[in-house]
């Protein structure tokens, strides 16, 4: 019977994001692809240096151990060819990871494999194919720079979600950005009792949700948003009929996230502002959800 992966939290992720890649990308930029291939293979049996989520995928595999069977799999998706590949399984060999599966596309974009995988989170470095895999209607972030000094809580995992545009849809963010800050307090406050929309990571929270249900003390889960009162009972009142528990929530209005994530340790941030993740990216590993394609939202940061 072959290996299922509909039953399990699936998680694609580039070589760039598992490892610290950007001297080997320098290579490939500016001398091209073959010289980057020499290099790879001159060196595949050096290990790779941690990239940004590492400390999340090691985690994650971790939770292996808690269950019975695999609640965890993790897929290396990756434009190299399997042969400039192999450094990356070397590495992952090496270290221990627990990572067995691969695709290597040979410069094919990644997309259309997302669904033959059942991804359901997928982290690169790579803008378009993060764009297109949120256009796809997959869970997909852009990796910023590996934090400096960066230490991993070793007992629980620790993540952290914006609201707007990322758990939630973009519909309230597009309302506060078109028409001023009290129209959204008056849009939300009229439209407490009701859910809001899911965004891109809703069916990834509730994942989440479901496997800290077996084991909640070994994976946190925190909403760090822009929100306050009286904004923020839409989202308490969203999570509880979505039968989602967090552990905690910063409702911080305009206060500056990045030393709340640095309080919470995150193992990843998510937010789909650049500015909250640059500074946030700093001090923890974080991401950046895109917009969808020709939203409002997207529309209206291209113009």
């Amino acid at each position: 019977m072959p290996y299922q992966l509909d039953n399990k939290l699936v998680i694609g992720i580039s070589s760039r994001a598992l490892f610290d890649l950007e001297y080997e990308n320098s290579i490939y930029m500016e001398k091209g692809l073959l010289e980057y291939a020499k290099y790879e293979i001159e060196h595949e049996d050096e290990i790779l240096i941690p990239g940004t989520a590492y400390s999340l995928i090691k985690a994650l595999l971790n939770l292996n151990n808690k269950f019975h069977s695999p609640v965890v799999e993790v897929i290396v998706m990756s434009r190299n060819s399997p042969e400039t590949g192999l450094r990356v399984f070397n590495s992952i060999d090496k270290l221990e990871l627990g990572i067995v599966r691969a695709a290597f596309t040979g410069g094919e974009k990644i997309t259309k494999y997302l669904s033959a995988f059942d991804v359901d989170l997928f982290l690169s470095k790579n803008e378009e194919d993060v764009q297109e895999a949120i256009d796809a209607g997959f869970a997909a972030a852009l990796i910023y720079d590996v934090p400096k000094g960066y230490t991993p809580d070793d007992d629980k995992i620790r993540i952290a979600f914006d609201g707007d545009a990322v758990v939630f849809s973009e519909e309230a963010e597009a309302i506060y950005q078109r028409d001023g800050l009290d129209a959204f307090l008056e849009h939300e406050r009229a439209n407490a009792e009701k859910a809001l929309p899911d965004g891109p990571f809703a069916k990834l929270l509730r994942t989440l949700s479901t496997i800290k249900e077996q084991y909640p003390d070994i994976l946190r889960i925190a909403i760090v948003t822009a929100r306050n009162n009286p904004a923020h009972k839409r989202v308490i009142l969203t999570l509880r009929q979505w039968g989602v528990m967090v552990d905690e929530a910063f409702f911080l209005g305009g206060v500056e996230k990045k030393e709340i994530l640095k309080a919470f340790n995150a193992h990843i941030f998510f937010d789909d502002q650049d500015t909250h993740l640059k500074p946030a990216s700093s001090e923890v590993p974080s991401g950046r959800v895109p917009y969808k394609t020709g939203s409002e939202m997207n529309t209206r940061n291209n113009n």
